[in-house]
């Protein structure tokens, strides 16, 4: 299993899409930062927290695009026939390599907010956020990121196609989460898109508890990797 997960690490973050998806991440981290503190009244921590929150659906997206890309590009049947270790084992393998490569684009991300946002927010009236709030938000975003990650290579896997894969994602993640929201603004929170916001500090994803929110994001995680898995073993991948 170790080597099945090195050689789909190396694969990951060998590719154009990890160095994409990284400038791409940056670029909005600061975009986000810029817009929250400058468009907005920032007197609650809530607030404050968002300007600094991580972007989990970027490395949904991610994750869904590499493992959808493995069938656009004929490399899945290859990959399995060379792994010899059963296609389940390599999706696992796959899932793995992409959360580990999504913590990093997710550390470069918070790193950057965090250099261009506290010193934007020292300026902004109400409580300031303590180390405490901080460590939360990076962590959480760091969390969010890699199940985020797993649940689009689980969504790649599933759906084998990139276009079609992404549209429903940002469909589901903004028209559908605010169709939700009109409804009942607590229901978000049980999404694996609101979870995932509020792991990262974005407030806007429901009103669940940061201990509940990583519970929610488990039960969405796991079940839908399994999905795949046994989807995958049952296929052609020609």
């Amino acid at each position: 299993m170790t080597a099945l997960l090195r050689g789909e690490l190396i694969k990951t973050v060998t590719t154009r899409t990890a160095l994409a998806y990284l400038a791409t991440g940056a670029a909005v981290a600061i975009v986000n930062v810029l817009i929250v503190t400058q468009f907005s009244v920032l007197d609650k921590e809530a607030d404050k927290r968002e300007a600094l929150a991580g972007l989990p659906i970027l490395l949904l997206l991610f994750g869904l695009v590499g493992a959808a890309g493995e069938y656009r590009h004929r490399t899945a049947a290859a990959a399995a026939l060379v792994a010899r270790r059963g296609r389940g084992r390599l999706l696992l393998a796959r899932a793995g390599a992409y959360a580990v490569t999504g913590l990093a684009i997710a550390a470069a991300m918070a790193a950057v907010a965090l250099a261009v946002g506290l010193p934007l927010l020292a300026g902004e009236p109400g409580p300031q956020l303590g180390s405490g709030d901080i460590a939360r938000v990076a962590v959480g975003s760091l969390v969010a990121a890699a199940s985020s990650a797993i649940v689009g290579v689980a969504v790649g896997a599933l759906v084998r196609s990139q276009v079609a894969g992404v549209v429903g994602v940002l469909i589901l993640a903004f028209l559908g989460m605010e169709l939700l929201a009109t409804v009942d603004e607590d229901a978000v929170g049980y999404t694996p898109f609101g979870a995932a916001a509020l792991l990262a500090g974005d407030p806007g994803g429901g009103t669940l508890s940061w201990g509940a929110a990583a519970l929610v994001m488990a039960v969405w995680t796991l079940p839908l990797l399994v999905a795949a898995i046994v989807t995958e073993r049952c296929r052609d991948l020609a």
